[in-house]
Protein backbone atom coordinates (compact mmCIF):
# COMPACT_ATOMS: atom_id res chain seq x y z
CA UNK A 1 0.00 0.00 0.00
CA UNK A 2 1.55 3.33 -1.04
CA UNK A 3 1.97 5.65 1.90
CA UNK A 4 1.78 9.40 2.04
CA UNK A 5 5.40 10.49 2.18
CA UNK A 6 5.61 14.50 4.03
CA UNK A 7 6.78 17.08 1.79
CA UNK A 8 9.60 17.91 4.05
CA UNK A 9 11.31 14.26 3.50
CA UNK A 10 11.52 14.46 -0.01
CA UNK A 11 12.98 17.89 -0.12
CA UNK A 12 15.62 16.38 2.30
CA UNK A 13 16.46 13.02 0.12
CA UNK A 14 16.31 14.63 -3.04
CA UNK A 15 18.22 17.69 -1.92
CA UNK A 16 15.45 20.03 -2.57
CA UNK A 17 15.21 18.51 -5.73
CA UNK A 18 18.42 19.19 -6.93
CA UNK A 19 19.72 18.59 -10.56
CA UNK A 20 21.79 16.46 -8.82
CA UNK A 21 19.45 13.99 -8.12
CA UNK A 22 17.84 14.17 -11.48
CA UNK A 23 17.79 10.86 -13.26
CA UNK A 24 15.19 11.87 -16.02
CA UNK A 25 12.76 15.09 -17.36
CA UNK A 26 9.32 14.76 -19.73
CA UNK A 27 6.69 17.16 -20.79
CA UNK A 28 5.12 15.64 -17.16
CA UNK A 29 7.65 16.06 -15.34
CA UNK A 30 11.37 15.72 -13.63
CA UNK A 31 12.48 12.24 -12.11
CA UNK A 32 14.73 12.20 -8.75
CA UNK A 33 16.61 8.95 -7.33
CA UNK A 34 16.84 8.98 -4.03
CA UNK A 35 16.51 6.54 -1.26
CA UNK A 36 13.80 6.63 1.98
CA UNK A 37 14.04 4.30 4.34
CA UNK A 38 16.84 2.38 3.09
CA UNK A 39 15.00 1.64 -0.40
CA UNK A 40 16.06 3.31 -3.73
CA UNK A 41 13.09 5.16 -5.00
CA UNK A 42 12.53 7.20 -8.45
CA UNK A 43 10.62 10.89 -7.11
CA UNK A 44 8.27 11.84 -9.93
CA UNK A 45 7.44 15.60 -9.49
CA UNK A 46 4.97 16.48 -11.98
CA UNK A 47 5.25 19.95 -13.53
CA UNK A 48 2.61 21.82 -11.95
CA UNK A 49 2.39 24.31 -15.05
CA UNK A 50 1.76 21.62 -17.40
CA UNK A 51 -1.89 22.52 -18.79
CA UNK A 52 -4.18 19.43 -17.72
CA UNK A 53 -2.00 18.43 -14.82
CA UNK A 54 -4.40 19.56 -11.71
CA UNK A 55 -5.69 17.66 -8.34
CA UNK A 56 -7.74 15.55 -10.75
CA UNK A 57 -5.46 14.26 -13.08
CA UNK A 58 -3.05 13.86 -9.90
CA UNK A 59 -5.73 11.41 -8.33
CA UNK A 60 -6.41 9.55 -11.30
CA UNK A 61 -2.82 8.70 -12.23
CA UNK A 62 -2.65 7.41 -7.85
CA UNK A 63 -5.82 5.62 -8.37
CA UNK A 64 -4.63 3.92 -10.96
CA UNK A 65 -1.13 3.03 -10.01
CA UNK A 66 -2.23 1.94 -6.31
CA UNK A 67 -5.12 -0.29 -8.44
CA UNK A 68 -2.63 -1.89 -10.56
CA UNK A 69 -0.26 -4.38 -8.31
CA UNK A 70 1.76 -7.08 -10.82
CA UNK A 71 5.07 -7.74 -11.28
CA UNK A 72 5.01 -6.14 -14.58
CA UNK A 73 3.95 -2.82 -13.29
CA UNK A 74 5.78 -0.60 -11.91
CA UNK A 75 5.55 -0.62 -8.23
CA UNK A 76 4.02 2.64 -6.50
CA UNK A 77 5.53 3.14 -2.98
CA UNK A 78 4.22 6.76 -2.16
CA UNK A 79 2.83 9.71 -2.86
CA UNK A 80 2.84 14.06 -1.76
CA UNK A 81 0.48 16.05 -2.92
CA UNK A 82 1.83 19.31 -0.80
CA UNK A 83 2.28 23.04 -1.23
CA UNK A 84 4.82 25.27 0.22
CA UNK A 85 5.18 29.59 0.14
CA UNK A 86 7.94 30.77 -1.96
CA UNK A 87 9.21 34.28 -2.21
CA UNK A 88 8.61 35.76 -5.02
CA UNK A 89 10.35 39.06 -6.44
CA UNK A 90 8.15 40.38 -9.40
CA UNK A 91 9.02 42.12 -12.69
CA UNK A 92 7.15 45.56 -11.06
CA UNK A 93 9.97 45.68 -8.21
CA UNK A 94 7.32 44.18 -5.42
CA UNK A 95 7.98 40.96 -3.60
CA UNK A 96 5.05 39.09 -2.78
CA UNK A 97 5.08 35.08 -0.79
CA UNK A 98 3.28 32.75 -3.71
CA UNK A 99 2.58 28.98 -3.71
CA UNK A 100 4.28 26.49 -4.94
CA UNK A 101 2.49 22.85 -5.57
CA UNK A 102 4.23 19.32 -5.02
CA UNK A 103 2.36 16.69 -6.98
CA UNK A 104 5.12 13.96 -6.79
CA UNK A 105 4.35 10.08 -7.06
CA UNK A 106 7.56 7.73 -5.96
CA UNK A 107 8.02 4.10 -7.37
CA UNK A 108 10.93 1.65 -7.33
CA UNK A 109 13.73 2.41 -8.46
CA UNK A 110 14.22 0.24 -12.40
CA UNK A 111 18.02 0.26 -12.83
CA UNK A 112 17.66 -1.08 -15.76
CA UNK A 113 16.50 2.28 -17.12
CA UNK A 114 13.97 2.30 -20.14
CA UNK A 115 13.49 0.29 -22.72
CA UNK A 116 13.60 3.15 -25.03
CA UNK A 117 17.70 3.45 -24.14
CA UNK A 118 18.31 -0.28 -24.53
CA UNK A 119 16.85 -0.54 -28.10
CA UNK A 120 18.41 2.65 -28.88
CA UNK A 121 21.92 2.13 -27.75
CA UNK A 122 21.12 -1.52 -29.26
CA UNK A 123 22.21 -3.10 -25.34
CA UNK A 124 19.34 -6.20 -25.35
CA UNK A 125 21.97 -8.29 -27.17
CA UNK A 126 21.58 -10.92 -29.11
CA UNK A 127 19.94 -13.71 -27.25
CA UNK A 128 16.46 -14.05 -28.47
CA UNK A 129 15.46 -15.38 -24.95
CA UNK A 130 15.98 -12.08 -23.32
CA UNK A 131 13.76 -10.32 -26.22
CA UNK A 132 11.12 -12.77 -25.76
CA UNK A 133 10.88 -12.65 -22.13
CA UNK A 134 10.62 -8.85 -22.51
CA UNK A 135 7.85 -9.10 -24.85
CA UNK A 136 6.34 -11.65 -22.59
CA UNK A 137 6.88 -9.35 -19.49
CA UNK A 138 4.92 -6.66 -21.34
CA UNK A 139 2.32 -8.53 -22.66
CA UNK A 140 1.57 -10.25 -19.22
CA UNK A 141 1.48 -6.53 -17.81
CA UNK A 142 -1.06 -5.04 -20.40
CA UNK A 143 -3.31 -8.05 -19.50
CA UNK A 144 -3.49 -7.49 -15.97
CA UNK A 145 -4.34 -3.94 -16.78
CA UNK A 146 -7.31 -5.09 -19.01
CA UNK A 147 -8.32 -7.76 -17.41
CA UNK A 148 -6.82 -8.30 -13.50
CA UNK A 149 -9.15 -5.73 -11.51
CA UNK A 150 -12.80 -5.05 -11.79
CA UNK A 151 -12.90 -2.67 -14.49
CA UNK A 152 -10.52 -2.51 -17.34
CA UNK A 153 -7.62 0.12 -17.13
CA UNK A 154 -6.25 1.68 -20.40
CA UNK A 155 -3.12 2.82 -20.55
CA UNK A 156 -3.24 4.51 -23.79
CA UNK A 157 0.49 5.59 -23.86
CA UNK A 158 2.39 2.38 -23.98
CA UNK A 159 5.70 2.74 -25.75
CA UNK A 160 9.16 1.65 -25.18
CA UNK A 161 10.16 4.88 -23.16
CA UNK A 162 7.31 4.30 -20.93
CA UNK A 163 8.52 0.78 -20.40
CA UNK A 164 11.80 0.36 -17.49
CA UNK A 165 13.70 -2.75 -16.75
CA UNK A 166 15.32 -3.84 -13.26
CA UNK A 167 18.51 -5.29 -13.14
CA UNK A 168 17.28 -8.82 -14.19
CA UNK A 169 15.86 -6.99 -17.54
CA UNK A 170 12.05 -7.71 -16.11
CA UNK A 171 9.88 -5.16 -17.72
CA UNK A 172 7.55 -3.15 -15.89
CA UNK A 173 4.68 -0.71 -17.19
CA UNK A 174 5.22 2.87 -16.54
CA UNK A 175 3.89 6.53 -16.78
CA UNK A 176 -0.07 6.35 -16.68
CA UNK A 177 -0.63 9.97 -16.28
CA UNK A 178 -2.87 9.45 -19.45
CA UNK A 179 -4.89 5.92 -18.49
CA UNK A 180 -8.71 5.90 -17.92
CA UNK A 181 -10.45 3.28 -16.33
CA UNK A 182 -13.62 1.97 -18.06
CA UNK A 183 -16.78 3.42 -15.97
CA UNK A 184 -19.59 1.21 -18.07
CA UNK A 185 -19.96 -1.67 -19.94
CA UNK A 186 -19.08 -0.28 -23.24
CA UNK A 187 -16.79 -1.88 -25.82
CA UNK A 188 -16.42 1.47 -27.43
CA UNK A 189 -16.33 5.52 -26.16
CA UNK A 190 -15.93 8.46 -27.92
CA UNK A 191 -12.30 10.28 -27.57
CA UNK A 192 -12.51 13.71 -26.43
CA UNK A 193 -9.01 14.32 -26.47
CA UNK A 194 -6.26 12.27 -28.32
CA UNK A 195 -2.95 12.30 -26.59
CA UNK A 196 0.27 10.55 -26.82
CA UNK A 197 2.94 9.65 -29.13
CA UNK A 198 1.64 9.35 -32.45
CA UNK A 199 3.67 6.82 -33.72
CA UNK A 200 2.15 4.60 -31.20
CA UNK A 201 -1.31 5.52 -31.42
CA UNK A 202 -3.80 3.52 -33.01
CA UNK A 203 -5.18 5.09 -36.27
CA UNK A 204 -8.76 5.57 -34.94
CA UNK A 205 -7.60 7.22 -32.27
CA UNK A 206 -6.15 9.99 -35.06
CA UNK A 207 -9.45 10.47 -36.77
CA UNK A 208 -12.05 13.02 -36.08
CA UNK A 209 -14.69 11.05 -33.67
CA UNK A 210 -12.42 8.78 -33.02
CA UNK A 211 -13.60 5.37 -30.73
CA UNK A 212 -11.33 4.09 -28.00
CA UNK A 213 -11.18 0.92 -26.63
CA UNK A 214 -8.66 -1.78 -25.30
CA UNK A 215 -8.11 -2.29 -28.66
CA UNK A 216 -5.89 1.08 -28.91
CA UNK A 217 -3.42 -0.54 -26.62
CA UNK A 218 -3.13 -3.33 -28.81
CA UNK A 219 -1.83 -1.59 -31.56
CA UNK A 220 0.26 0.21 -29.34
CA UNK A 221 1.81 -3.23 -28.05
CA UNK A 222 2.31 -4.58 -31.47
CA UNK A 223 4.22 -1.33 -32.45
CA UNK A 224 6.79 -1.72 -29.56
CA UNK A 225 6.94 -5.58 -30.13
CA UNK A 226 8.48 -4.81 -33.42
CA UNK A 227 10.54 -2.46 -31.73
CA UNK A 228 11.86 -4.63 -29.74
CA UNK A 229 12.49 -7.64 -32.00
CA UNK A 230 14.34 -5.14 -34.72
CA UNK A 231 16.32 -3.13 -32.15
CA UNK A 232 18.18 -0.38 -32.95
CA UNK A 233 18.88 -1.34 -36.73
CA UNK A 234 17.53 1.00 -39.37
CA UNK A 235 14.50 -0.90 -41.61
CA UNK A 236 12.99 2.29 -42.86
CA UNK A 237 9.17 2.47 -42.44
CA UNK A 238 8.35 -0.93 -41.92
CA UNK A 239 4.96 -0.35 -41.85
CA UNK A 240 5.03 0.73 -45.11
CA UNK A 241 7.95 -2.50 -46.27
CA UNK A 242 5.55 -5.23 -46.30
CA UNK A 243 5.59 -8.36 -43.83
CA UNK A 244 8.41 -10.61 -45.62
CA UNK A 245 10.54 -7.74 -46.04
CA UNK A 246 10.65 -6.90 -42.48
CA UNK A 247 11.13 -10.51 -41.74
CA UNK A 248 13.75 -10.97 -44.06
CA UNK A 249 15.88 -7.82 -42.30
CA UNK A 250 15.13 -9.13 -38.95
CA UNK A 251 18.72 -10.49 -37.70
CA UNK A 252 19.31 -14.45 -38.32
CA UNK A 253 20.15 -15.24 -35.07
CA UNK A 254 16.43 -14.75 -33.79
CA UNK A 255 15.47 -17.45 -36.34
CA UNK A 256 17.18 -20.31 -34.21
CA UNK A 257 16.82 -19.31 -31.38
CA UNK A 258 13.03 -18.52 -31.71
CA UNK A 259 12.73 -22.31 -32.27
CA UNK A 260 14.04 -23.47 -28.93
CA UNK A 261 12.00 -20.49 -27.31
CA UNK A 262 8.55 -22.24 -28.72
Amino acid sequence: MAINIKLYELIKITDDFSDDRKVGSGGYGDVYKAVYRGEKIAVKLLNSTKEGIDDEQFKKELENHMKAQHPNIIRLVGYCNDERKVYIERKDGLSVFGRQIFRVLCFEYMPGGSLHTHISENSLGDEWRTHYNIIKGICEGLHHLHCGGKRPILHLDLKPANILLDMNMVPKLADFGLSRIYTSNLTHVPVDSPAGTWRYMAPELLKPGGELSAMADIFSLGVTIIDVIKGSQDFGDYDDNGTAEFIAKVPTQYCHDVKTVF
